[in-house]
């Protein structure tokens, strides 16, 4: 197992301050915001001086129904061949559903939203994940996310199912101890009852990030200083394995270099506490602690059977994904006030996304862009990314009536007019006009 020592999320925003960072052996970027061929030359300059970059993949869904996209895991694969990463890391999660498993429109959650730990989820899963360690150069680690909601009717705790994917598939860990604090808050888990349970040894690394509380639900911000309870549950783990890497995220509200450091130096005495206490803590009943370093085909991945599990699963996050997304009923079993947080959450995020790949929105319709924004999320889920949202919602709020004549709507419309159509458009007013009015008719 690579081992990594302390690292940090690289983001373009605290990019210099990375570089000048003492201590930081290895960083970590998002995979999906590389491009292979034009590296940063901030991680150019990382890599030479020998400082490890590990690609961490959002987008894969390898929880969900569908087998993982063969584009996505090529897109993958590139990204850690560029960087020359030891592996490669994705997410325990779904991010679609809807499509041809369900004979319904695809829906996108522009999140990452929890798999119930079933036995049909976890066979799943399972599939999936040998799919990518396939495709993928290097080896693969997964990680664990945080939740607002809890799906009915699991038939194991975090820790089991863990153990269980990483028996049946030797697929690494990626531990997000934040995640675990999370949980504790959203859904009454025990963190020291879930590392219990983990085969310790598949550990990869560790994330370490903050979040913030409102209204008693945890959200994982990436946006807040690491609160004592998740240094806690990484003392916690520390005194159980000694993590091979741990790693501060941070997306949002980046504060200064110096405030980033002290963080990094908290995190580092939290392993050094648990490490002094190591072996005192009880393994749970039944877990053997030896990772499986080749596991065996996990069963059901492309025959009958293992179709109809996929259209189970299916059916389900389908189910849950529309309600949070395009206002359908609530599936029996879950908790409305739950699901009506995590909605307003997705459609935040949405709203912020945004406003950063066409921020031309937000200052054309100053305050009234969230609002206007939310109100549109609210039944109308994603269909093609971010900047076919940008304009779906663009479309809306001019179609829909509440934007009275003014030099906000009419700045909107020829926004709208100029990315809409397959090329660029004619700059004659009569051109643009009539275009808007062909459009107008269709509806």
């Amino acid at each position: 197992m690579v081992r990594l020592g302390t690292g940090i999320g690289w983001r373009p925003e605290i990019a210099d301050a990375v570089e000048r960072m003492p201590g930081v052996d290895w960083v970590e970027v998002v995979a999906e915001n590389l491009c292979p061929g034009h590296l940063p030359e901030s991680l150019v300059r990382l890599r030479e001086r020998g400082v490890t970059v590990v690609p961490h993949g959002v987008s894969l869904g390898l929880g969900g129904a569908e087998r993982p996209d063969e584009g996505r895991l090529t897109a993958l694969a590139e990204r850690a061949e560029a960087l020359g990463a030891p592996l490669v890391t994705e997410h325990i999660a779904f991010v679609r559903a809807g499509g041809p498993l369900t004979a319904s429109a695809p829906l996108e959650a522009g999140h990452l939203l929890p798999v119930p730990r079933t036995r049909d989820a976890l066979d799943v899963l399972c599939a999936n994940v040998r799919i990518a360690q396939r495709a993928l150069p290097v080896p693969l680690a997964v990680e664990n996310i945080a939740a607002l909601i809890s799906w009915p009717g699991e038939e194991m705790t975090e820790g089991q199912f863990l153990y269980e994917l990483v028996e049946r598939t030797g697929v690494r860990l990626l531990i997000d101890v934040a995640n675990l604090h999370t949980n504790h808050v959203n859904r009454g888990e025990d963190p020291a009852k879930a590392l219990a349970e983990l085969p310790v040894e598949a550990i990869a690394y560790v994330h370490v990030a903050g979040g913030v509380e409102k209204d008693g639900v945890w959200h994982d911000s990436h946006a807040h200083p690491v609160p004592r309870p998740v240094l806690d549950i990484l003392t916690d783990l520390a005194s159980r394995v000694a993590p091979p890497g741990v790693l501060l995220e941070r997306d949002e509200d980046f504060p200064g270099a110096g405030e980033l450091e002290r963080e990094l130096t908290a995190i580092g005495e939290a392993v050094r506490a648990g490490s002094r206490t190591r072996g005192a803590q009880p393994v749970a009943e039944g877990v053997r602690g030896a990772v499986v370093e080749s596991a065996p085909e996990a069963p059901g991945a492309d025959d009958e059977a293992g179709e109809r599990v996929r259209e189970r699963v299916a059916l389900a996050q389908t189910a849950l994904l529309s309600a949070l997304v395009a206002g359908t009923p609530v599936p029996e079993g879950f908790d409305r006030t739950r699901l009506g947080i995590q909605a307003r959450a997705l459609a935040a995020k949405r709203a912020g996304v945004v406003a950063k790949v066409a921020p031309e929105l937000p200052a054309v319709l100053g305050t009234a862009y969230r609002p206007a924004f939310l109100s549109y999320a609210q039944s109308r889920p994603m269909r093609g990314g971010y900047r076919q949202d940008a304009l779906d919602f663009a479309e809306w709020a001019l179609l829909s009536g509440g934007l009275a004549e003014g030099r906000a709507k009419r700045e909107l419309r020829e926004w709208w007019l100029d990315r809409s159509g397959p090329a660029p458009r004619r700059r004659s007013r009569v051109t643009r006009v009539a275009r808007m009015g062909r459009v107008l008719m269709r509806r």
